[in-house]
């Protein structure tokens, strides 16, 4: 399915930012920091990784009032997966809508938890470098870095995000038992969904299933699988790589698509 791909009028990343926050509703979007609103860069929790066990802490203070309990794995599979989603959103919104791809360097990423749980609910792109394609309006400018086509720019997506996972797994396997594989399994979770979300969100789960299948065309290691998106009777669904351990809270059971319960 063809699909139109908008493009901001300025050509610079932050117009894209702005672009496509414009275009998405559940989390917002920006290109700036806040001094205040408790933002963190993705590379301070890195740096430190006990602000990842502040983080645990509060999650565990939120599971414990809905479900009684807050197993350990449970807020290191639920804080794996939303850090995750940081670099995985951020690339694919701005591959959905401007066909751009920012560094993802851990130092230009930043976000905010919510009030209401203690999962991001904001994403700020703070860099200005960014990979394009050649008939992108800002395929000129100096901050940009044009690639031949939409297969050159889904691998530079591919591996910009594969870096910073690169960083984030050791930092993270320090303040957690969870395993290499298991964090690269939820690093591929992570990428397909976002794919797939952003064009669920903007009204376009096709162009989505698209963006997923160029991106994830094939198992790129260390990412464990290709898209896993596939389509069912009820729609669209896909098989998890990772599990949440949401099944260790009470009267909670695996999800329909866990690998612990689906054959591969």
């Amino acid at each position: 399915m063809d699909t139109v791909r908008l493009r901001s009028a300025p050509t610079g990343l932050a117009a894209s930012v702005a672009s496509a926050a414009a275009r998405q509703r559940r989390v917002k979007f920006r290109a700036d920091l806040p001094e205040t609103g408790g933002w963190q860069r993705c590379s301070e929790l890195l740096d430190d990784v006990s602000r990842f066990d502040v983080w645990r802490k509060l999650l565990g203070e939120w599971l414990r009032e809905r479900f009684g309990e807050a197993p350990d794995r449970t807020t290191a599979g639920y804080v794996m997966s939303w850090y995750l989603h940081v670099p995985a959103y951020a690339a694919a919104l701005l591959m959905s809508h401007e066909r751009r791809v920012p560094l993802l360097r851990p130092g230009e990423l930043a976000f905010r938890l919510g009030n209401d749980r203690p999962h991001p609910d904001a994403v700020a792109v703070l860099g200005t470098e960014f990979y394009c394609l050649p008939d992108d309006p800002g395929a000129a400018d100096p901050e940009a870095t044009v690639v031949a086509d939409e297969h050159a720019l889904a691998a530079v997506l591919r591996a910009r995000y594969i870096a910073h996972v690169a960083k984030f797994i050791p930092a993270y396997a320090q303040a957690t038992r969870l395993g290499r594989r298991t964090l690269w399994a939820a690093a591929t979770d992570a990428l397909d969904n976002a794919l797939w979300w952003v064009g669920r969100q903007d009204g376009n789960e096709a162009a989505g299933v698209a963006d997923a299948a160029l991106v994830l065309d094939a198992r790129h290691a260390p990412l464990t699988s290709a898209s896993a998106l596939r389509l069912s009777a009820d729609g669209w669904t896909r098989r998890r790589e990772s599990c949440c351990f949401s099944y260790l809270l009470p009267d909670e059971s695996e999800c329909a698509e866990c690998p612990r319960i689906c054959p591969r």
